[in-house]
């Protein structure tokens, strides 16, 4: 299966990320048709955190993902490796507590976090599955990760006419808009190679994650996947170990 590091170095892509930060956002709003604010909202509701519980935001880019939970006084790190993103993000919001890191070796202690989330950014991860199982590291017994990534459109007529807007009318439209169009060429080739749903299930339980599921948005375009750290770091080891399939995924993960 390809990956969606497409060949790039991780400096290549921080690079990248680092020339689109100022319009980032609007971009954004502008290729999803607005989408992604509700795509957004219903990762929040799926985390599920209250004041006086942490929460990591991983991929936090400018800090977009952040603002909901420190708008409800909830303690929130957003953390990026593109230093342009921290920084607009930190210029935009100081209250945000903005760290630059690396998704594969986080700078937290273990059990950190209540909760962990990231979204639309496991894609541009080098190695995913240890960015997973790091998540996994800094996540509280008992807490819970939440993942938004594009995935496959559930449809095979609606796949089609999607692969054909990522491939030609993305890169179209970003050229108008974007201050780095070639960015966004290596974007939607990142989300063509990306693993569908059932794939990044089977990485979570394999990363010692439990009680995996996931809900598709728009279609099957976007999915949300929730799961949870086990109370014990032996039931993550053995849940790990498994070899067989999946349990039967619930896709209706929030209220």
């Amino acid at each position: 299966m390809n990956r969606a590091s497409l060949d790039k170095r991780p400096d290549e892509v921080a690079t990248m990320f680092d020339d689109v930060a100022p319009k980032y956002d609007v971009v954004n709003d502008v290729l999803s048709m607005g989408q992604t604010r509700r795509w957004r909202k219903i990762v929040v509701d799926a985390m599920e955190v209250s004041k006086g519980q942490r929460v990591l935001d991983l991929a936090a880019g400018t800090g977009t993902s952040s603002e909901p939970y420190a708008d409800a006084g909830i303690d929130v790190v957003a953390c990026d490796f593109s230093l342009g993103m921290l920084k607009v993000g930190k210029r935009r919001r100081p209250d945000i507590n903005f760290i630059a890191g690396d998704a594969t070796n986080l700078p937290f202690a273990d059990n950190t976090f209540d909760a962990t989330t990231i979204s639309f950014g496991l894609r541009n991860v080098n190695e995913p599955k240890k960015a997973l199982a790091e998540m996994l590291r800094v996540t509280k017994p008992g807490g819970r990760l939440v993942i938004a990534e594009f995935s496959q459109p559930v449809v095979p007529l609606w796949r089609t006419m999607y692969t054909e807007y990522l491939m030609r009318a993305l890169p179209a439209i970003a050229v108008k808009v974007a201050s780095n169009p070639d960015a966004y060429v290596y974007l939607a080739e990142s989300i063509r190679a990306w693993p569908d749903q059932d794939h990044l299930a089977a990485w979570l339980q394999e990363s010692g994650w439990e009680k995996v599921t996931y809900r598709n948005l728009t279609g099957g375009i976007v999915a949300v996947h929730r799961a949870f750290k086990p109370a014990s770091e032996g039931a993550a080891a053995a849940i790990a170990a498994h070899k067989g399939p999946v349990a039967k995924l619930r896709r209706n993960i929030v209220r």
